[in-house]
């Protein structure tokens, strides 16, 4: 386990753990796990997001020097290492780090059962293999029945937010905002659909700027029927 060493006021060295061996050895005494789609924020404690963001930035310094970028004399890149890391943790991967967002559930007391689509939703993330942003659209589509609970419709967009602001890989994000609303809601049929353009392919590698990936997820009456599976694709505006 690395620590930090710090200098004290009396001349005598103090060792202090990083506050990320922290983090993680408590994610490993609770036997779960930490990958980069996984929210962890139930293991970090008041105050070493601070820490966190410390860490970071001294690392990604590192980072910086090894591309042997002056970040001494260069006033472009003089903060860059902080900007960095409070884009990491405070935006593109804040999922990861902040606790889901409060959702007010609602009793379906009229019983509607009929199809409810939600969308199109911006959404961001990154993928996980170059952490080069994916941007994209989703759509959601409810077939709640009398024991379901409906959510306020910003919700739906708060939750999408929260799950793939974490460096992910498509086909299994939009499984994990599945199952969240899922467990939410406990709809008959649940559907998502997801498309999205893939920096990793439009900045490197292939540089093909013109291809997406769509992908969707089908739980429910939508798997079962393909009556309402068909009535709601053909309900999705036009992507193109």
């Amino acid at each position: 386990m690395s620590t930090d060493i710090k200098p004290e006021a009396n001349g005598n060295t103090e060792y202090k753990t990083p506050v990320s061996s922290r983090i993680r050895e408590r994610i490993r005494r609770s036997g779960q796990r930490f990958h980069a789609n996984d929210n962890i924020s139930a293991f970090i404690e008041q105050g070493e997001m601070a820490e966190l963001l410390d860490e970071v930035q001294l690392k990604m310094k590192g980072v910086l020097e090894s591309l042997v970028i002056d970040t001494e004399s260069d006033h472009n890149t003089q903060d860059t290492a902080r900007r960095v890391a409070k884009m990491y943790l405070n935006e593109v991967f804040k999922g990861r780090y902040v606790e889901q967002p409060p959702v007010t559930e609602f009793p379906n007391a009229e019983h509607l059962n009929e199809l409810m689509i939600v969308g199109p939703i911006t959404v961001r993330s990154a993928c996980s293999h170059h952490f080069c942003p994916i941007i994209g659209r989703l759509w959601i589509g409810i077939m709640p029945n009398e024991h379901s609970n409906l959510i306020g419709l910003s919700k739906y967009a708060r939750l999408a937010e929260w799950t793939m602001s974490r460096p992910q890989i498509q086909e299994e994000a939009v499984i994990q905002l599945a199952n969240l609303l899922q467990d939410k809601m406990s709809p008959d049929g649940l559907a998502i659909v997801m498309e999205a353009d893939h920096f990793c392919m439009h900045w490197r590698g292939v540089k093909d700027m013109d291809s997406k990936m769509i992908n969707s997820v089908m739980r429910g009456s939508f798997l079962k029927n393909p009556d309402l599976r068909r009535e709601f694709l053909a309900l999705l505006p036009n992507k193109n």
